[in-house]
């Protein structure tokens, strides 16, 4: 259902994770979220961690804003995206060693990638999984009382989680990946109820699973039906996000794969808006939106982020136009390939990326005849170095 980009059209947002404040130095550890912030000191360092995040993002123009994701410890390679909700299960004990590897076949050591995945330990699943502590509303209150901007909340969904689990107990994967996915939507459930416009879940497998040979169209058909479990009943704007990998803001493939396959199955998700990783390969699959036709809005990441360059605004508004060519402006937005993640990136980095995302969109904004958005950061009166007058 579509709330918060309902009527807007070319809304900008970034996927969700941006780079921690170098002081924000303390970490949840496994807590409740609720029970942290009654820690003085967590308390102080998260508040204006999320609130300066926001800024951040307010001042870049962006039109939806998120946390950047700072309930995440701070971690090798993201991990926490996998394990905060691993954290908080019920029926979990444990965990393995990595030795059959979950990220891809062919690492070894010497490479980074092996050593993100040697810092993933999955957790064994010896028990009936049960809904554990996640809080995603309070998360999304805390955040939201920052801003009168809505506030987008981001979630890895539940059949992805579960290639993190180790299964020691249910007759076979897919009886867990339904548990997961009924836990996920209660969460999702209470979550709109505390007032959340706007819900993203991260990663269906869909399009990293299609790449493989051993994949069938019963395996695609599964991944749609579990995904859309979680969000039956949901009201709120849903997005589903997806992208090809950003362990410690690495790329998991270095030539960029084709959305093609799995795009049939995404495009029947449960959802009302699909992002898909569109700067790291240059557009390549753009003329896929001309092939395979949705009524849901289709977001194409603009940014790259695996790349420590901050793409000029013409580079942006010359892949809107591109994309523009096959998805009309009022079904179009413009985010980021992925998220920032918390240790590879610099905030600075991060904050003009975002300003270049709504800097290239006014660009095309302005040549449709649409109002352009103010960027804060590019106010030349605000500045005092040299050049700006």
């Amino acid at each position: 259902m579509l709330t918060v980009t309902k009527d807007l059209i070319l809304p900008t947002a970034i996927t969700g994770s941006y780079p921690r404040p170098l002081w924000f130095d303390m970490s949840l550890n496994g807590r409740s979220f609720k029970s942290a912030l009654g820690e003085s000191l967590f308390r102080e360092q998260y508040m204006d961690a999320v609130a300066a995040i926001i800024n951040a993002q307010e001042a870049a123009g962006l039109d939806i804003v998120t946390d950047g994701d700072s309930r995440f410890d701070l971690a090798v390679g993201g991990k926490s995206w996998f394990f905060y909700p691993i954290e908080r299960l019920g029926g979990i004990e444990g965990a393995r060693d990595t030795s059959q590897g979950w990220m891809r076949r062919g690492l070894r050591p010497g490479q980074i990638l092996w050593e993100v995945q040697e810092a993933y330990q999955p957790a064994v699943v010896k028990g009936k999984l049960t809904r554990g502590p996640w809080e995603y509303a309070a998360l999304w209150q805390f955040a939201q009382r920052l801003t009168d901007k809505p506030v987008k909340f981001g979630a890895i969904c539940a059949p992805i989680l579960s290639s993190m689990l180790w299964n020691e107990y249910y007759e076979d994967d897919k009886a867990m990946i339904l548990d997961l996915c009924d836990i996920m939507n209660a969460e999702l459930r209470e979550l709109v109820a505390a007032g959340c416009p706007l819900i993203q879940l991260e990663e269906p497998p869909h399009h990293s699973r299609a790449l493989l040979p051993t994949t069938t169209e019963a395996d695609l058909a599964f991944m749609t039906e579990a995904f859309n479990r979680q969000t039956d009943g949901i009201d709120a704007e849903i997005w589903v996000h997806t992208c090809w990998g950003n362990p410690n803001q690495q790329r998991t493939y270095w030539e960029t794969p084709s959305y093609e396959r799995a795009m049939p199955h995404l495009l029947q998700l449960r959802a009302d808006v699909i992002t898909f990783e569109c700067a790291s390969s240059d557009g390549q699959d753009l003329h896929l939106f001309g092939k395979y036709k949705t009524d849901k809005k289709i977001g194409i990441g603009v940014v790259n982020h695996c790349n420590t360059v901050v793409e000029p605004p013409e580079y942006v508004a010359g892949l809107i136009r591109r994309a523009l060519e096959f998805i009309p402006p009022e079904r179009l937005v413009i985010t980021t390939d992925c998220g920032f993640g918390r240790e590879g990136l610099s905030r600075r980095i991060a904050y003009y990326k975002c300003v270049s995302i709504v800097e290239g969109t006014n660009i095309v904004r302005k040549e449709l005849g649409l109002p352009e958005v103010r960027v804060r950061a590019s106010d030349p009166k605000l500045w005092f170095a040299g050049g700006a007058r």
